[in-house]
């Protein structure tokens, strides 16, 4: 009996906008975050819908029954005599890098005019290839990240009610932090070894066939050192040299050069794995060009690195923050403002707003640090401050404070 599947609401409503439009819907995201979930979901949307079944095509290329399929010729064959005769059909191609030369397959399909197209990658260079090129502004890509807190909240089994008869949110939220957002983890056993393995997995999977296999380092210690202090140093801003000079001080032996680490970096965020944040200039309107901060994708992921401990906190839930904002659509930002630093400027098309994020604003002198550069900036755009207190203060004459936990499971 199949698994039933949780619904991605909001990654299904930027799949229902693009239905049936003449673009190609290509979903992106590092391996088991969800996306050939997606991809069922939607079908059995479709189908509920009441589109028969003849007029869907969906082949996921990882399983064993595709495994020879690999040319793009004998890919479109498959397709064409799955397709009817006439009429629109829509088009599910899961992992379809697995193919090579697959775009020519893709291209072929979407100029006959009658194929509504989806595609899963997993890895950057899926928009990289010859696509870009083929098809230039005919597509759209949808990241899809690891499972948000409200969306953990309808994978994970409630706790025992509580008072009042209502479920345990924080306990729920502080296995979400420890053990982060991969679907996959809510099935397994709650312990450290058990979800450990099943990450290091993860991750070893992404590192051996999105980067290595691809693009061969020369220096794979040199690689994994560059992860670790990605991990160690999240909500820092470093550059490629500062980061080749840490690494090169660790006893190595060898120099290592800025370019070699901009160039791995490269790879990180093509496999899915660290998402940057750029610098922007508030006073001056302008992006930065040095100095980043690097999120890396999943919390339990950086756990199961670096291990667990309680000097991380901050540093964790800062990074469910920048990633929650992503996913609601922001482009995200670290913000200067002359000599004061906000941890993030979002900005999307309809909303522009800043964010600070701290564990805890009791301490006088922590509430300074933290308001000081949002009282600065003199625009009219939200300033918010997030935080795991939970006051009867919500408001510091304009600058709205909010639990982090409110924030992530408020309506938007």
């Amino acid at each position: 009996m199949e698994e039933p599947l949780i619904s991605r609401r909001l990654y299904l409503e930027r799949l229902r906008k693009y239905q049936y439009t003449d673009v190609i819907k290509v979903i992106t995201g590092i391996r088991r975050s969800g996306k050939s979930t997606l991809m069922r979901l939607f079908v059995r949307e479709l189908l509920e819908q009441g589109v028969p079944a003849a007029r869907i095509v969906h082949i996921n290329f990882s399983l064993m029954e595709y495994d020879r399929l690999r040319d793009y010729r004998a890919c479109y064959a498959l397709i064409r005599e799955r397709m009817p005769d006439s009429g629109r059909v829509s088009i599910f191609l899961d992992e379809i890098q697995m193919v090579e030369s697959w775009e020519k397959a893709v291209n072929s399909l979407h100029a006959e005019g009658r194929s509504d197209i989806y595609l899963t990658g997993s890895n950057a260079w899926l928009l990289s290839s010859e696509l870009s090129t083929l098809l230039s502004g005919r597509y759209v890509e949808i990241p899809i990240l690891p499972l948000s807190f409200r969306e953990y909240q309808d994978f994970a089994p409630l706790s025992e009610p509580g008072e009042g008869g209502r479920p345990d949110r924080e306990e729920q939220f502080r296995q979400y932090l420890k053990f982060g957002g991969f679907p996959g983890v809510r099935r397994l056993p709650q312990d450290n070894e058990t979800v450990n393995s099943y990450l290091a997995g993860i991750f070893n999977t992404v590192i051996v066939k999105d980067v290595l296999a691809r693009h061969p380092v020369q220096d794979v210690k040199m690689f994994e050192q560059l992860v670790k202090f990605l991990c160690q140093n999240t909500g820092n801003l470093v550059s490629p040299a500062a980061i080749a000079g840490f690494i090169s001080s660790q006893g190595r032996g060898i120099a290592v050069k800025a370019a070699t680490v901009s160039r791995y970096l490269d790879l990180l965020e093509k496999a899915y794995i660290v998402y940057p944040a750029s610098r922007y200039d508030i006073k001056g309107k302008e992006l930065l060009k040095t100095l980043y901060k690097y999120y890396v994708v999943d919390t339990g992921i950086r756990n199961m690195l670096l291990g667990y401990g309680d000097a991380d906190l901050g540093y964790l839930v800062e990074t469910l923050v920048y990633f929650e904002l992503r996913r609601r659509g922001f482009q995200v930002f670290t913000g200067k403002y002359y000599d004061r630093e906000i941890d993030f400027f979002a900005v999307r098309q309809d909303r522009k707003a800043y964010y600070q994020v701290t564990l805890s604003m009791m301490d006088a002198g922590v509430r300074e640090r933290e308001l000081g550069p949002l009282r600065a900036v003199k625009d009219n755009y939200d300033k918010i401050v997030l935080t795991m207190d939970r006051t009867f203060v919500t408001d510091y004459a304009g600058i709205r404070l909010v639990n982090i936990l409110d924030f992530l499971t408020e309506d938007y």
